[in-house]
């Protein structure tokens, strides 16, 4: 819708007459087969390595999103609790809900809550075991089947340890959740 609202070449394109070979989920019933033209210059999900670069502000060895160590409910919207205290967390407010996207600091290639707030869905299918199978490809381009979809990040409903940047989850690609969200990116 973005990129047509903006007169650019769509990445995706969306066949509804026919179920994805693709998507192993037993529980998604449309399975629409969606297709990515990697070489548009429309709006679109990152890949997860996209996202993950982004988050580690180019591939740094950091822990969160925001460029530090040590994750800080002043810097990342995330649950702060006591209950919940880390080896790598600072005790402070749960705001228990989500934030505007400027109101908390930006890593230094500029983006804002790459840990913390929502988790943000990625293009690729879900697999626990693609990265180590994968290791050391440049930009890898994730599994080609799978049943779910990866989102990273964690939000503001979750502990320390869910928005590491390099902490991995999935879900079905029909799901919704108050905190799950989307970041685009553009090619």
């Amino acid at each position: 819708w973005l990129s047509a609202k903006e007169n650019l070449t769509p990445v995706y394109a969306i066949d509804k007459t026919r179920q994805d070979p693709n998507n192993q989920n037993s529980s998604d019933t449309k399975k629409w087969i969606v297709t990515a033209d990697w070489s548009a210059k429309g709006y679109r999900l990152p890949t997860e390595a996209e996202w993950e670069y982004a988050a580690r502000e180019g591939g740094k060895k950091v822990r969160f999103g925001n460029g530090r160590d040590v994750i800080d409910p002043s810097e990342i919207n995330f649950d702060a609790r006591a209950d919940y205290k880390k080896s790598f967390s600072i005790v402070g407010e749960y705001r228990g809900k989500t934030v505007p996207v400027d109101q908390l600091s930006a890593n230094s290639l500029g983006p804002r809550h790459m840990s913390g707030n929502v988790w943000e869905w990625c293009w690729d299918w879900y697999d626990d075991d693609y990265y180590s199978q994968s290791e050391g490809a440049r930009n890898p381009s994730g599994p080609g089947a799978g049943n779910y979809r990866v989102c990273r990040g964690g939000s503001w409903y979750d502990n320390p340890e869910y928005c590491r940047a390099s902490y991995r989850s999935g879900n079905d690609a029909n799901y919704g959740s108050y905190a799950l969200g989307f970041r685009v990116a553009r090619g």
